[in-house]
């Protein structure tokens, strides 16, 4: 399984952009398939030009914390790429530690914010937003 150090340190080996979204494609195609049934409405990320969903399961932990888990899909290549991204940095974390998570500092490092256009920064961005909602909502109903 990829960890987000792994992307990281595969972003620096790579110097030039076209290789870099090529790598970003690559980790779209990792994904697991998502059913059908979770291509709906109620998963469809809002924000995002290309179409975008998030389905997510929650589980405990030894400690009886709940763990966020996502699975995701894209319609479009690079975009599936990027919820990969998002993933690995957030499923399987409890809440706090999403909250905890900076992603859009993590992606200004990767380069996005100069290398994707302003539809998919917003996209991404909402991405983010759904899944730190999703922890707040999981945090207040653990309290």
């Amino acid at each position: 399984m990829t960890t987000i150090d792994d992307i990281r340190d595969n972003f620096e080996l790579l110097d030039e952009w076209d290789d870099r979204y090529r790598y970003v494609i690559e980790l779209g195609r990792t994904l697991d398939p998502l059913p059908e049934e979770d291509h709906s409405a109620e998963n469809k990320v809002q924000g995002c030009v290309s179409q975008v969903w998030l389905s997510k399961r929650i589980d405990r932990n030894g400690n009886g914390e709940p763990l966020l888990h996502y699975r995701g899909d894209s319609d479009a290549h690079i975009v599936r790429g990027l919820v990969a991204i998002t993933l690995t940095l957030f499923s399987g974390h409890t809440p706090k530690e999403i909250l905890a998570t900076d992603a859009l500092a993590l992606f200004k490092e990767f380069g996005f914010g100069e290398h994707l256009t302003p539809q998919r920064s917003n996209g991404l961005r909402a991405m983010v937003e759904r899944i730190k909602n999703d922890a707040r909502e999981a945090l207040a109903a653990a309290s």
